[in-house]
């Protein structure tokens, strides 16, 4: 089987961008990895848009349900509800929430529900990042 060029850089550019993903998750703090869960739902979410207004349903799907599984056994899977108490509590039930938007956003085409799921990422990340500002200042 014979590949272009082209296949073979971006196959050897897909490699890299891997195995630099693989490295930083293994030379991760706990908190950095939240941080690239993060990075992840929001980049998905950021493809579920365009896939949506695209009208490319099959995608749009995909990016769904990758930001789901990011935010359901990432984020929500991290949480530790016994030391974190009623605040693990709360992200949980906010986890539960996005879940619950990006199924609708999905299923109905709903980009409102989209924002609203991008939004609350949003927040969530950037409380996320200053903790870590303010651990490391």
């Amino acid at each position: 089987m014979t590949y272009s060029r082209g296949a073979a850089y971006g196959r050897g550019a897909s490699a890299y961008a891997r195995v630099g993903v693989e490295s930083g998750v293994l030379s991760a703090d706990p908190h950095q990895l939240i941080v690239l869960l993060f990075d992840g739902a929001q980049a998905s979410l950021r493809a579920a848009r365009i896939h949506m207004q695209a009208g490319n349903v099959a995608e749009k799907g995909k990016a769904i349900s990758k930001t789901i599984d990011i935010v359901n056994s990432g984020l929500a899977a991290a949480l530790d509800r016994e030391k974190g108490g009623e605040i693990a509590e709360r992200l949980a039930s906010l986890y539960d929430y996005i879940g619950r938007l990006l199924l609708t956003a999905n299923l109905r085409n709903d980009e409102e529900s989209l924002n609203q799921a991008e939004s609350l990422l949003e927040d969530l990340a950037s409380a996320w990042r200053e903790i870590g500002q303010s651990q490391s200042a």
